[in-house]
Protein backbone atom coordinates (compact mmCIF):
# COMPACT_ATOMS: atom_id res chain seq x y z
CA UNK A 1 0.00 0.00 0.00
CA UNK A 2 1.31 3.51 -0.83
CA UNK A 3 1.87 5.62 2.05
CA UNK A 4 3.58 8.88 0.50
CA UNK A 5 3.50 10.36 -2.87
CA UNK A 6 5.69 12.79 -4.65
CA UNK A 7 3.37 16.14 -4.86
CA UNK A 8 5.33 17.59 -7.51
CA UNK A 9 9.03 17.87 -5.42
CA UNK A 10 6.26 18.38 -2.09
CA UNK A 11 5.63 15.48 0.41
CA UNK A 12 2.17 13.73 0.42
CA UNK A 13 1.50 11.35 2.21
CA UNK A 14 -1.43 8.89 3.64
CA UNK A 15 -2.85 10.28 6.54
CA UNK A 16 -5.46 7.45 7.30
CA UNK A 17 -5.05 3.97 5.36
CA UNK A 18 -8.06 1.95 4.42
CA UNK A 19 -8.28 0.34 7.59
CA UNK A 20 -8.57 3.66 9.41
CA UNK A 21 -5.08 3.25 10.66
CA UNK A 22 -3.93 7.14 12.06
CA UNK A 23 0.07 7.14 10.54
CA UNK A 24 1.36 9.19 13.53
CA UNK A 25 5.32 8.49 11.73
CA UNK A 26 4.59 10.00 8.27
CA UNK A 27 2.45 12.91 10.01
CA UNK A 28 5.76 13.77 12.07
CA UNK A 29 8.04 13.54 9.40
CA UNK A 30 5.41 15.76 7.64
CA UNK A 31 5.55 18.42 10.23
CA UNK A 32 9.29 18.79 10.78
CA UNK A 33 9.45 18.80 6.61
CA UNK A 34 6.96 21.65 6.22
CA UNK A 35 8.22 23.85 9.50
CA UNK A 36 4.84 23.67 10.31
CA UNK A 37 5.57 24.49 14.26
CA UNK A 38 6.96 27.75 13.23
CA UNK A 39 3.37 28.60 11.33
CA UNK A 40 1.67 29.76 14.44
CA UNK A 41 -1.91 30.47 13.07
CA UNK A 42 -0.79 31.74 9.45
CA UNK A 43 -2.09 28.31 7.95
CA UNK A 44 -4.86 26.52 6.82
CA UNK A 45 -6.44 23.39 5.92
CA UNK A 46 -8.92 22.26 3.20
CA UNK A 47 -10.49 18.88 2.92
CA UNK A 48 -12.57 18.05 -0.35
CA UNK A 49 -15.96 15.39 0.10
CA UNK A 50 -17.87 14.08 -2.57
CA UNK A 51 -18.78 10.64 -4.37
CA UNK A 52 -16.60 8.68 -5.64
CA UNK A 53 -15.08 9.26 -9.07
CA UNK A 54 -16.25 12.45 -9.10
CA UNK A 55 -13.35 14.23 -9.81
CA UNK A 56 -12.26 15.33 -6.33
CA UNK A 57 -8.21 14.98 -6.52
CA UNK A 58 -8.61 16.05 -10.09
CA UNK A 59 -10.08 19.27 -9.06
CA UNK A 60 -7.25 19.06 -6.03
CA UNK A 61 -4.34 19.28 -8.35
CA UNK A 62 -5.55 21.70 -10.65
CA UNK A 63 -6.30 23.88 -7.71
CA UNK A 64 -3.56 23.77 -5.57
CA UNK A 65 -0.59 22.15 -7.28
CA UNK A 66 -0.84 19.02 -5.63
CA UNK A 67 -0.04 15.65 -7.65
CA UNK A 68 -2.67 13.16 -5.96
CA UNK A 69 -3.99 10.08 -8.04
CA UNK A 70 -6.23 10.27 -10.24
CA UNK A 71 -8.78 7.97 -12.05
CA UNK A 72 -7.73 6.26 -14.62
CA UNK A 73 -10.97 6.94 -17.19
CA UNK A 74 -9.66 3.61 -19.46
CA UNK A 75 -9.68 1.75 -15.99
CA UNK A 76 -13.38 2.39 -15.16
CA UNK A 77 -15.26 3.98 -12.17
CA UNK A 78 -13.20 2.45 -9.21
CA UNK A 79 -12.28 3.92 -6.08
CA UNK A 80 -8.78 5.35 -6.63
CA UNK A 81 -8.47 7.56 -3.16
CA UNK A 82 -8.13 5.05 -0.11
CA UNK A 83 -8.64 6.50 3.00
CA UNK A 84 -7.33 10.06 3.69
CA UNK A 85 -4.62 11.66 2.01
CA UNK A 86 -2.49 14.94 3.04
CA UNK A 87 -0.05 17.20 0.53
CA UNK A 88 0.85 20.66 1.42
CA UNK A 89 0.17 23.33 -1.55
CA UNK A 90 3.57 24.85 -2.77
CA UNK A 91 2.77 28.05 -4.05
CA UNK A 92 -0.19 29.83 -1.32
CA UNK A 93 0.54 31.45 1.03
CA UNK A 94 -0.58 31.41 4.36
CA UNK A 95 0.28 27.64 4.33
CA UNK A 96 -2.33 25.18 3.01
CA UNK A 97 -2.51 21.85 3.78
CA UNK A 98 -5.08 19.77 1.56
CA UNK A 99 -6.58 16.72 2.82
CA UNK A 100 -8.42 14.58 -0.03
CA UNK A 101 -10.87 12.13 1.59
CA UNK A 102 -11.86 8.92 0.20
CA UNK A 103 -14.81 9.02 -1.85
CA UNK A 104 -18.64 8.32 -0.58
CA UNK A 105 -21.02 6.02 -2.24
CA UNK A 106 -18.52 3.73 -3.26
CA UNK A 107 -19.47 0.35 -4.01
CA UNK A 108 -15.84 -1.03 -2.76
CA UNK A 109 -17.27 -0.60 1.15
CA UNK A 110 -21.06 -1.52 -0.07
CA UNK A 111 -23.07 -0.72 2.44
CA UNK A 112 -20.51 0.27 5.53
CA UNK A 113 -20.91 4.14 5.80
CA UNK A 114 -18.66 3.82 9.28
CA UNK A 115 -15.70 5.56 7.57
CA UNK A 116 -17.49 7.80 5.43
CA UNK A 117 -19.24 9.27 8.26
CA UNK A 118 -15.65 9.19 10.16
CA UNK A 119 -13.67 10.85 7.45
CA UNK A 120 -16.26 13.44 7.24
CA UNK A 121 -16.75 14.30 10.92
CA UNK A 122 -12.86 13.97 10.64
CA UNK A 123 -13.01 16.47 8.23
CA UNK A 124 -15.15 19.24 10.01
CA UNK A 125 -13.24 18.84 12.87
CA UNK A 126 -9.92 19.76 11.56
CA UNK A 127 -10.39 21.73 8.30
CA UNK A 128 -11.37 25.50 7.80
CA UNK A 129 -12.60 25.07 4.75
CA UNK A 130 -14.91 21.94 3.28
CA UNK A 131 -15.35 21.74 -0.41
CA UNK A 132 -18.29 19.50 -1.37
CA UNK A 133 -17.47 18.30 -4.76
CA UNK A 134 -21.16 17.60 -6.96
CA UNK A 135 -22.51 17.32 -10.25
CA UNK A 136 -24.62 20.13 -11.76
CA UNK A 137 -27.48 17.33 -12.62
CA UNK A 138 -27.59 16.53 -9.21
CA UNK A 139 -28.75 19.68 -7.80
CA UNK A 140 -32.58 19.61 -7.09
CA UNK A 141 -32.90 15.63 -7.00
CA UNK A 142 -33.75 14.20 -3.67
CA UNK A 143 -32.09 10.60 -4.26
CA UNK A 144 -28.34 12.72 -5.54
CA UNK A 145 -25.18 11.21 -4.51
CA UNK A 146 -24.52 14.64 -2.14
CA UNK A 147 -27.95 14.35 -0.08
CA UNK A 148 -26.82 11.56 2.03
CA UNK A 149 -23.44 12.95 2.49
CA UNK A 150 -24.92 16.18 3.26
CA UNK A 151 -27.32 14.50 5.86
CA UNK A 152 -24.35 12.63 7.40
CA UNK A 153 -22.28 15.62 7.83
CA UNK A 154 -24.89 17.76 9.30
CA UNK A 155 -25.90 15.26 11.62
CA UNK A 156 -22.72 14.86 12.50
CA UNK A 157 -21.94 18.62 13.31
CA UNK A 158 -25.07 19.43 14.69
CA UNK A 159 -24.46 16.78 17.61
CA UNK A 160 -20.45 16.61 18.17
CA UNK A 161 -20.09 20.51 17.90
CA UNK A 162 -23.45 22.29 19.19
CA UNK A 163 -21.79 23.44 22.22
CA UNK A 164 -19.12 25.29 20.84
CA UNK A 165 -19.67 25.69 16.95
CA UNK A 166 -16.60 26.30 15.01
CA UNK A 167 -17.67 27.99 12.03
CA UNK A 168 -16.10 26.91 8.89
CA UNK A 169 -16.32 27.48 5.57
CA UNK A 170 -18.62 24.93 3.62
CA UNK A 171 -18.06 25.61 -0.38
CA UNK A 172 -19.85 23.53 -2.85
CA UNK A 173 -18.38 23.11 -5.93
CA UNK A 174 -20.62 22.44 -8.84
CA UNK A 175 -18.86 20.34 -11.69
CA UNK A 176 -20.04 20.45 -15.00
CA UNK A 177 -22.14 23.69 -15.27
CA UNK A 178 -24.99 23.74 -17.63
CA UNK A 179 -26.97 26.19 -19.11
CA UNK A 180 -29.15 27.31 -16.68
CA UNK A 181 -28.08 30.45 -14.93
CA UNK A 182 -25.49 30.09 -11.85
CA UNK A 183 -27.90 32.34 -9.71
CA UNK A 184 -30.83 29.81 -10.28
CA UNK A 185 -29.44 26.70 -9.36
CA UNK A 186 -27.09 28.36 -6.58
CA UNK A 187 -30.62 29.29 -5.04
CA UNK A 188 -32.17 25.84 -5.93
CA UNK A 189 -28.68 24.11 -3.99
CA UNK A 190 -29.24 26.46 -0.92
CA UNK A 191 -32.41 25.94 -0.71
CA UNK A 192 -31.72 22.35 -0.62
CA UNK A 193 -29.30 22.70 1.70
CA UNK A 194 -31.41 24.30 4.51
CA UNK A 195 -34.31 21.60 3.60
CA UNK A 196 -31.44 19.07 4.69
CA UNK A 197 -30.70 21.20 7.60
CA UNK A 198 -34.38 21.31 8.81
CA UNK A 199 -35.16 17.85 8.54
CA UNK A 200 -32.22 16.72 11.11
CA UNK A 201 -33.13 15.84 14.34
CA UNK A 202 -32.30 19.01 17.00
CA UNK A 203 -30.60 18.03 20.13
CA UNK A 204 -32.94 18.54 23.20
CA UNK A 205 -33.08 22.38 23.92
CA UNK A 206 -31.16 23.35 20.71
CA UNK A 207 -34.18 24.02 18.16
CA UNK A 208 -33.25 27.11 17.61
CA UNK A 209 -29.83 26.96 16.14
CA UNK A 210 -28.84 27.58 12.74
CA UNK A 211 -26.74 26.27 9.59
CA UNK A 212 -25.18 29.84 9.68
CA UNK A 213 -23.92 29.28 13.67
CA UNK A 214 -21.66 26.24 11.72
CA UNK A 215 -20.97 27.27 8.39
CA UNK A 216 -20.56 29.96 5.92
CA UNK A 217 -22.20 28.53 2.79
CA UNK A 218 -20.75 29.44 -0.94
CA UNK A 219 -21.65 27.84 -4.07
CA UNK A 220 -18.44 28.02 -6.88
CA UNK A 221 -19.51 26.61 -10.70
CA UNK A 222 -16.82 25.12 -12.77
CA UNK A 223 -17.46 24.14 -16.68
CA UNK A 224 -16.96 20.33 -17.76
CA UNK A 225 -13.22 19.23 -17.56
CA UNK A 226 -12.98 17.52 -20.80
CA UNK A 227 -15.44 19.08 -23.44
CA UNK A 228 -14.38 23.05 -21.65
CA UNK A 229 -11.01 22.37 -20.46
CA UNK A 230 -9.19 25.58 -20.91
CA UNK A 231 -12.37 27.61 -19.15
CA UNK A 232 -12.05 24.64 -16.55
CA UNK A 233 -8.46 25.92 -15.99
CA UNK A 234 -9.66 29.61 -15.88
CA UNK A 235 -12.24 29.17 -13.48
CA UNK A 236 -9.94 26.98 -11.09
CA UNK A 237 -7.68 29.91 -11.58
CA UNK A 238 -10.04 32.56 -10.03
CA UNK A 239 -11.12 30.06 -7.28
CA UNK A 240 -7.28 29.00 -5.83
CA UNK A 241 -7.47 33.25 -5.64
CA UNK A 242 -9.65 33.08 -2.72
CA UNK A 243 -6.94 30.90 -1.16
CA UNK A 244 -4.34 33.36 -1.12
CA UNK A 245 -4.40 35.40 2.27
CA UNK A 246 -7.36 32.63 3.31
CA UNK A 247 -6.67 33.71 6.75
CA UNK A 248 -7.19 37.53 6.88
CA UNK A 249 -10.20 39.22 8.19
CA UNK A 250 -12.17 39.02 4.88
CA UNK A 251 -10.75 35.77 3.66
CA UNK A 252 -12.51 31.74 3.38
CA UNK A 253 -10.74 30.75 6.87
CA UNK A 254 -13.80 31.37 9.87
CA UNK A 255 -12.96 30.93 12.94
CA UNK A 256 -9.48 30.02 14.37
CA UNK A 257 -8.09 26.55 15.86
CA UNK A 258 -5.43 25.21 17.58
CA UNK A 259 -2.51 26.71 16.18
CA UNK A 260 -0.22 24.73 13.45
CA UNK A 261 2.21 23.48 16.06
CA UNK A 262 -0.59 21.51 17.50
CA UNK A 263 -2.04 20.30 14.16
CA UNK A 264 -0.50 17.44 14.08
CA UNK A 265 -1.68 16.32 17.86
CA UNK A 266 -4.60 17.83 17.46
CA UNK A 267 -5.58 15.02 14.15
CA UNK A 268 -4.00 12.08 15.96
CA UNK A 269 -6.68 12.54 19.00
CA UNK A 270 -9.53 13.42 16.64
CA UNK A 271 -9.36 10.41 14.18
CA UNK A 272 -9.07 8.35 17.34
CA UNK A 273 -11.66 9.91 19.19
CA UNK A 274 -13.94 8.91 15.93
CA UNK A 275 -12.19 5.93 15.22
CA UNK A 276 -13.07 4.68 18.89
CA UNK A 277 -16.99 5.88 18.55
CA UNK A 278 -16.63 8.27 21.52
CA UNK A 279 -18.33 11.58 21.86
CA UNK A 280 -16.44 14.49 20.14
CA UNK A 281 -16.34 17.43 22.34
CA UNK A 282 -14.40 20.19 20.31
CA UNK A 283 -13.74 22.37 23.63
CA UNK A 284 -12.32 19.40 25.67
CA UNK A 285 -10.57 18.51 22.69
CA UNK A 286 -8.51 21.61 22.34
CA UNK A 287 -7.75 21.42 26.06
CA UNK A 288 -6.29 17.59 25.45
CA UNK A 289 -4.28 18.81 22.11
CA UNK A 290 -3.10 22.12 24.34
CA UNK A 291 -2.15 20.11 27.70
CA UNK A 292 -0.03 17.52 24.98
CA UNK A 293 1.81 20.34 23.19
CA UNK A 294 2.40 22.97 26.26
CA UNK A 295 3.78 19.98 28.25
CA UNK A 296 6.10 19.58 25.07
CA UNK A 297 7.19 23.50 24.82
CA UNK A 298 7.49 23.67 29.21
CA UNK A 299 9.77 20.99 28.76
CA UNK A 300 11.51 21.93 25.83
CA UNK A 301 11.94 25.81 27.70
CA UNK A 302 13.26 24.02 30.71
CA UNK A 303 15.94 21.73 28.70
CA UNK A 304 16.80 25.14 27.38
CA UNK A 305 17.92 26.25 31.05
CA UNK A 306 19.57 23.10 31.68
CA UNK A 307 22.01 23.73 28.19
CA UNK A 308 22.21 27.31 28.79
CA UNK A 309 26.49 28.29 28.98
CA UNK A 310 25.86 30.87 30.81
CA UNK A 311 23.56 29.32 33.30
CA UNK A 312 25.90 26.18 33.10
CA UNK A 313 29.04 28.59 34.43
CA UNK A 314 27.03 29.91 36.72
CA UNK A 315 26.07 26.47 38.41
CA UNK A 316 29.55 25.24 38.00
CA UNK A 317 31.26 28.12 40.13
CA UNK A 318 28.45 28.27 42.65
CA UNK A 319 30.56 27.21 45.91
CA UNK A 320 33.22 29.70 44.83
CA UNK A 321 32.70 33.10 45.33
CA UNK A 322 29.53 35.62 45.12
CA UNK A 323 28.46 36.86 41.59
CA UNK A 324 27.07 40.57 41.58
CA UNK A 325 25.72 39.73 37.79
CA UNK A 326 23.81 36.89 39.11
CA UNK A 327 20.46 38.08 39.39
CA UNK A 328 20.76 40.37 36.09
CA UNK A 329 21.81 37.08 34.32
CA UNK A 330 19.53 34.92 35.45
CA UNK A 331 16.56 36.97 35.18
CA UNK A 332 17.19 37.42 31.69
CA UNK A 333 17.64 33.99 31.31
CA UNK A 334 13.98 32.95 32.72
CA UNK A 335 11.97 35.74 31.22
CA UNK A 336 13.52 34.43 27.59
CA UNK A 337 12.47 30.87 28.77
CA UNK A 338 9.01 31.94 29.67
CA UNK A 339 8.51 34.85 26.49
CA UNK A 340 9.34 31.74 24.32
CA UNK A 341 7.10 29.37 26.10
CA UNK A 342 4.29 32.44 25.36
CA UNK A 343 4.77 33.00 22.28
CA UNK A 344 4.60 29.18 21.09
CA UNK A 345 1.41 28.53 23.43
CA UNK A 346 -0.43 32.03 22.38
CA UNK A 347 -3.42 30.23 20.64
CA UNK A 348 -4.20 27.53 22.38
CA UNK A 349 -6.48 26.46 25.12
CA UNK A 350 -5.88 30.22 27.71
CA UNK A 351 -6.59 28.17 30.85
CA UNK A 352 -4.68 25.03 30.16
CA UNK A 353 -1.53 27.45 28.92
CA UNK A 354 -1.14 29.47 31.79
CA UNK A 355 -1.36 26.33 34.29
CA UNK A 356 1.56 25.25 32.05
CA UNK A 357 3.05 28.35 32.46
CA UNK A 358 3.08 28.03 35.99
CA UNK A 359 4.59 24.61 35.78
CA UNK A 360 6.97 26.09 34.14
CA UNK A 361 8.05 28.76 35.92
CA UNK A 362 8.01 26.37 39.37
CA UNK A 363 10.05 23.98 37.77
CA UNK A 364 12.58 27.05 36.58
CA UNK A 365 12.95 28.15 40.28
CA UNK A 366 13.15 24.93 41.72
CA UNK A 367 16.64 24.58 39.45
CA UNK A 368 17.74 28.04 40.56
CA UNK A 369 16.74 28.29 44.15
CA UNK A 370 19.71 26.20 45.55
CA UNK A 371 22.59 28.57 43.23
CA UNK A 372 20.52 31.45 44.32
CA UNK A 373 20.93 30.61 48.03
CA UNK A 374 24.79 29.50 47.23
CA UNK A 375 25.26 33.37 46.10
CA UNK A 376 23.25 34.66 49.22
CA UNK A 377 25.70 32.28 51.48
CA UNK A 378 28.93 33.47 49.60
CA UNK A 379 27.83 37.04 49.76
CA UNK A 380 27.10 36.71 53.83
CA UNK A 381 30.67 35.11 54.06
CA UNK A 382 32.49 38.33 52.15
CA UNK A 383 30.62 40.44 54.25
CA UNK A 384 31.14 39.04 57.50
CA UNK A 385 35.05 39.20 55.92
CA UNK A 386 34.78 42.80 55.29
CA UNK A 387 33.38 43.45 58.88
CA UNK A 388 35.88 41.61 60.56
CA UNK A 389 38.94 43.45 58.78
CA UNK A 390 37.42 46.93 59.33
CA UNK A 391 36.25 46.34 62.86
CA UNK A 392 39.57 45.02 63.85
CA UNK A 393 41.12 47.90 62.86
CA UNK A 394 39.64 50.41 64.19
CA UNK A 395 41.24 52.00 67.14
CA UNK A 396 39.18 53.85 69.60
CA UNK A 397 39.74 56.70 71.58
CA UNK A 398 37.29 59.12 73.81
CA UNK A 399 34.64 59.67 71.05
CA UNK A 400 35.10 55.95 68.99
CA UNK A 401 34.44 53.97 71.92
CA UNK A 402 34.52 50.36 71.46
CA UNK A 403 30.64 49.79 71.48
CA UNK A 404 30.80 52.80 69.11
CA UNK A 405 33.19 50.84 66.37
CA UNK A 406 31.23 47.72 67.35
CA UNK A 407 27.63 49.68 66.23
CA UNK A 408 28.97 51.01 63.50
CA UNK A 409 30.57 48.20 61.54
CA UNK A 410 28.05 46.09 61.78
CA UNK A 411 25.29 48.74 60.27
CA UNK A 412 27.52 49.16 57.34
CA UNK A 413 28.08 45.53 57.23
CA UNK A 414 24.22 45.09 56.67
CA UNK A 415 23.39 47.91 54.47
CA UNK A 416 26.01 46.28 52.05
CA UNK A 417 24.89 42.47 52.57
CA UNK A 418 20.97 44.03 51.75
CA UNK A 419 21.84 46.03 48.70
CA UNK A 420 23.59 43.38 47.46
CA UNK A 421 21.04 41.20 47.94
CA UNK A 422 18.65 43.19 45.72
CA UNK A 423 21.38 42.91 42.67
CA UNK A 424 20.90 38.87 43.14
CA UNK A 425 17.18 39.12 43.56
CA UNK A 426 15.24 36.86 40.96
CA UNK A 427 11.89 38.72 40.11
CA UNK A 428 9.81 35.36 39.69
CA UNK A 429 9.91 34.26 42.96
CA UNK A 430 9.46 36.06 46.30
CA UNK A 431 12.57 34.85 48.33
CA UNK A 432 13.96 36.38 51.47
CA UNK A 433 17.20 36.60 53.00
CA UNK A 434 16.05 37.15 56.45
CA UNK A 435 17.77 33.70 57.44
CA UNK A 436 21.27 34.76 55.96
CA UNK A 437 20.46 38.24 57.79
CA UNK A 438 19.98 36.96 61.17
CA UNK A 439 23.14 34.16 60.75
CA UNK A 440 25.15 37.47 59.73
CA UNK A 441 24.17 39.55 62.88
CA UNK A 442 24.54 36.29 65.32
CA UNK A 443 28.17 36.05 63.67
CA UNK A 444 29.23 39.68 63.67
CA UNK A 445 27.95 40.12 67.42
CA UNK A 446 30.10 36.87 68.64
CA UNK A 447 33.05 38.38 66.84
CA UNK A 448 32.55 41.16 68.11
CA UNK A 449 32.18 39.63 72.25
CA UNK A 450 35.22 37.94 71.18
CA UNK A 451 37.33 41.19 70.73
CA UNK A 452 35.33 42.64 74.01
CA UNK A 453 36.72 39.97 76.09
CA UNK A 454 40.04 39.88 74.54
CA UNK A 455 40.73 43.68 75.23
CA UNK A 456 39.46 43.11 79.02
CA UNK A 457 41.70 40.39 79.53
CA UNK A 458 44.64 42.33 77.82
CA UNK A 459 43.50 45.30 80.84
CA UNK A 460 43.19 42.86 83.23
CA UNK A 461 46.63 41.41 82.78
CA UNK A 462 48.44 44.91 82.67
CA UNK A 463 46.91 46.05 85.86
CA UNK A 464 48.24 42.74 87.28
CA UNK A 465 51.76 42.80 85.98
CA UNK A 466 54.23 42.08 89.01
CA UNK A 467 55.68 45.46 88.52
CA UNK A 468 52.80 47.31 88.67
CA UNK A 469 51.34 45.03 91.36
CA UNK A 470 54.66 45.54 92.94
CA UNK A 471 54.54 49.36 93.54
CA UNK A 472 50.88 48.77 94.37
CA UNK A 473 51.99 46.78 97.44
CA UNK A 474 55.30 49.23 98.04
CA UNK A 475 52.53 52.61 98.28
CA UNK A 476 50.17 50.41 100.37
CA UNK A 477 53.02 49.92 102.60
CA UNK A 478 53.90 53.32 102.88
CA UNK A 479 50.44 54.52 103.52
CA UNK A 480 50.05 51.96 106.47
CA UNK A 481 53.59 53.16 108.03
CA UNK A 482 52.38 56.77 108.20
CA UNK A 483 51.24 57.86 111.46
CA UNK A 484 49.01 60.14 110.42
CA UNK A 485 45.23 59.23 110.81
CA UNK A 486 42.83 57.62 109.13
CA UNK A 487 44.76 55.13 107.55
CA UNK A 488 42.16 52.90 106.41
CA UNK A 489 40.55 55.72 104.75
CA UNK A 490 43.50 56.98 102.36
CA UNK A 491 43.47 53.02 101.77
CA UNK A 492 39.99 53.09 100.71
CA UNK A 493 40.28 56.21 98.56
CA UNK A 494 43.60 54.81 96.83
CA UNK A 495 41.42 51.03 96.29
CA UNK A 496 38.66 53.18 94.46
CA UNK A 497 40.95 55.37 92.34
CA UNK A 498 42.30 52.07 91.04
CA UNK A 499 39.17 50.38 90.58
CA UNK A 500 37.62 53.01 89.21
CA UNK A 501 40.36 53.49 86.17
CA UNK A 502 40.38 49.67 85.35
CA UNK A 503 37.06 49.73 85.16
CA UNK A 504 37.00 52.88 82.67
CA UNK A 505 40.08 51.29 80.97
Amino acid sequence: MRTEANDGGHLALQLVDGDCNFNITGMNDFERKVNLSQRGRSYAVVAIMGPQSSGKSTLLNHLFGTSFEEMNEEDGRSQTTKGIWLARCPDIEPLTLVLDMEGTDGGERGEDTAFEKRSALFALAIADVVLINMWCKDIGLNHAANRPLLKTVFQQVIFRFCDKPRKITLMFVVRDKSKTPEERLEAKLKDDIQEIWSSIQKPQGKDDIQLSDFFKVEVKFLPHYEHKFKAFKVEVEKLKQRFINSTAPSGLVGDQKDPASGFSTSAKIVWEEIKENKNLNLPNLQVMVATFRCDMIKEEKYESLEKNEVWCKLYQRKDRFFNLDFGKTVNCILNNCLSKYDAETAYFHEATRNKKREELKEKLLNCVKPVYLHNVRNLRLECLRKFMEAFDRTSTDEKNTFARIADGCMKDCLHEFNKRCEAVKIELANWDTSEENAKLQFDMKSHINAKGVEKVDSIIRRIYEPDLRQKLLDHMSYLLCEETDPTWYKVRQHHKSVTTSTISA
